[in-house]
């Protein structure tokens, strides 16, 4: 079916978009995983979409799930303890030391290198929410595109508020560097001198330059304590962007299909919005368990939003999860052929090492065909968890931009292309 006639809203779209963020902002409560504000901006995308996009009440649900959000970056309090643990008993206990920066090690590797539940059960439980939301064709559904972003807000990192990306990454680096230089002059320690530091065969001056080396490595405890205030739990930033912005893309394509009167023949339409993304795609992967073996029956292309922000980063994401996860090959392609069909700047990249996740890495690991849609620079700008990602810190331009590319890569979709 030809949409140009949708396309060419992309303008309208943008507003819409803007204007309903800055409703949910304005109007209902912070937005921190698992919290009841979270809850209401899903309950008011939900009267919309079934009230204004002609969607059905009768397959439209909010599901509950069981989390823990603390946990996500308690691993902080984890694992810098145990590495100025490390660093303590050092000069006295070299294999203590080892042990327990690599338990710190572990742990953050599995908590937020691979988003895995490490530390959860030591952090109150909350209940999160997914909203799913389906619009049908007026046929038989041949194929099924589903759109997603997630509802929640994140905790502030006052780092980033104040010094940007460069010094919140340089940060976490440089305490990443610490902590390695103290585990291997532990197993240097062990393999010269003994688990308990008593000297086998080593040369006195060896200990000499041992013991400054580890003295030179103090310099690092100012900067594993400060990592202790990464996150700000006290602040929720107002989550204009990052990711109000990807629920709303899905919802401005079926709110003008809707008010043109147009109805897919044999695609079916799914707005999938998630809950605490934030706490570690909590949400998501609570969604693609539940949902596990669903939406099987035709092709079903995921389009996972997070971030439409500035229209020189739209970026198609191969790979998701710090780089760890692939995302569905065809999926991808089709949003980069369609953004270029309709001249819309993007690339092709990925989310990168320290660049954690989108949701879009819960449903590739769960089996579905999906990719990520992301608008922001890897390199974090400083609106990026910080209390400016506002309402009026929007950018028109990147909305309507990702939106034709959206409505494109819907009307290829239809016509057969990618399944």
């Amino acid at each position: 079916m030809d949409l140009q006639k949708i396309i060419d809203k992309k303008d309208w779209a943008s507003k819409y978009m803007i204007d309903e963020i800055t409703h949910i902002i304005k109007t209902f409560e912070k937005r921190d995983p698992g919290s009841k504000g979270e809850l209401q901006s899903l309950e008011y995308m939900k009267e919309t979409l079934e009230k204004e996009c002609g969607c059905d009440p009768e397959l439209t649900k909010i599901e509950e799930f069981k989390e823990n959000p603390g946990s996500f970056f308690g691993w902080i309090y984890f694992t810098i303890t145990f590495v100025l643990l490390a660093v303590a008993v050092y000069f006295f206990f070299p294999l203590a030391s080892a042990i327990l920066i690599a338990v710190g090690l572990g742990i953050v590797l599995l908590e937020f290198g691979f988003y895995k539940k490490c530390v959860d059960r030591f952090f109150p439980e909350k209940t999160g929410h997914n909203l799913t939301v389906v619009r049908k064709p007026a046929g038989e559904v041949k194929r099924r595109l589903v759109f997603n972003g997630h509802a929640d807000a994140a905790w502030e990192w006052p780092v980033n508020y104040k010094l940007g990306g460069v010094g919140f990454e340089g940060h976490a680096i440089i305490c990443g560097v610490g902590a390695i230089f103290y585990l291997v002059a532990s197993i240097i320690y062990i393999a010269h001198f003994g688990l308990k530091g008593v000297a086998i065969n080593a040369e006195a001056t060896f200990g000499e330059w041992y013991i400054k080396a580890a003295l030179i490595g103090l310099v690092f405890v100012p900067f594993l304590v400060g990592l202790y205030w990464m996150w700000n739990e006290d602040r929720i930033v107002d989550g204009a962007n990052d990711n109000l912005t990807g629920c709303y893309m899905g919802i401005a394509v079926l709110k003008a299909l809707e008010d043109e009167g147009i109805q897919l023949e044999n695609t079916e339409l799914a707005v999938v919005n998630c809950g605490s993304e934030e706490a570690g795609l909590r949400g998501s992967k609570a969604w693609a368990e539940a949902h596990k073996g669903e939406w099987q029956d035709v092709p079903t292309f995921f389009f996972s939003y997070d971030t439409i922000y500035d229209p020189k980063y739209l970026m198609v994401n191969y790979r998701d999860l710090n780089g760890t996860v692939k995302s569905d090959k065809d999926v991808s392609d089709l949003f980069l052929e369609a953004a270029q069909a309709v001249d819309v700047p993007v690339t092709k990249g990925w989310v990168p090492p320290l660049g954690g996740a989108t949701d879009n890495a819960a449903f590739c690991q769960g089996g579905f065909r999906s990719t990520g849609i992301t608008g922001l620079n890897h390199k974090l700008e400083d609106y990026y968890h910080t209390r400016r990602d506002t309402y009026d810190n929007m950018n028109p331009e990147g909305l309507a931009n990702c939106f034709a590319a959206t409505v494109k890569a819907l009307e290829m979709f239809d016509d057969g292309a990618k399944q």
